[in-house]
């Protein structure tokens, strides 16, 4: 089955410390509504402990809006949300496949965990490459420290022939005989 990859990665956040995608976005990309996916999931509350899901506070959910330039206003234009939105952690957008037990549910949720092991991998390669990076710093910090002694005398010694290739006078000196 051929899945029809969407841009999931721009619908993850880091809140608390923890990659997480919006109740709203989990519900477009399921194509249900909001309102309907979070029915589903109080209904199924004991699957859904702190660390799948929470609650964004007042604040987090305007530092959220103006990260990602949202409005109040829901899509309809009508209003917008009378809640806090809920997030979804990679554990909770797992557990919303048992919940929300359709075919779309089941392709969605595919492509959501491919994309946070993506996430995860392309963060360890960037943690191996900087830790690589800092290793060759301090390797050359230390060069650069034993060796510096050796710079200063090879600087001496071009200063030295610069100096002797300098004529002592520059010009014709006429004597007066």
């Amino acid at each position: 089955m051929e899945l029809n990859l969407i841009p999931i990665h721009k619908l993850i956040f880091e809140i608390r410390g923890q990659k997480v995608m919006l109740d709203s976005d989990l519900a477009d990309l399921y194509e249900v509504e909001t309102k309907n996916l979070n029915k589903a999931v109080k209904r199924n509350m004991e699957r859904f402990p702190e660390l799948f899901m929470f609650q964004l506070t007042e604040e987090e959910w305007k530092l959220l809006r103006f990260q990602i330039g949202t409005s109040n206003r829901g899509k309809s234009g009508k209003g917008g949300r009378r809640y806090l939105p809920y997030v979804f952690t990679e554990q909770g957008v797992s557990m919303l496949s048992s919940v929300l037990n359709s075919k779309k549910a089941i392709q969605i949720n595919i492509q959501i965990m491919i994309t946070f092991v993506n996430i995860r991998e392309f963060a360890l390669t960037n943690k191996e490459l900087s830790q690589r990076i800092l290793e060759l710093e301090k390797y050359f910090t230390q060069y650069a420290k034993d060796n510096n002694s050796e710079v200063e005398k090879i600087n001496e010694a071009i200063d030295y022939l610069i100096n002797i290739r300098k004529p002592a006078q520059i010009g014709f000196r006429i004597n007066d005989q």
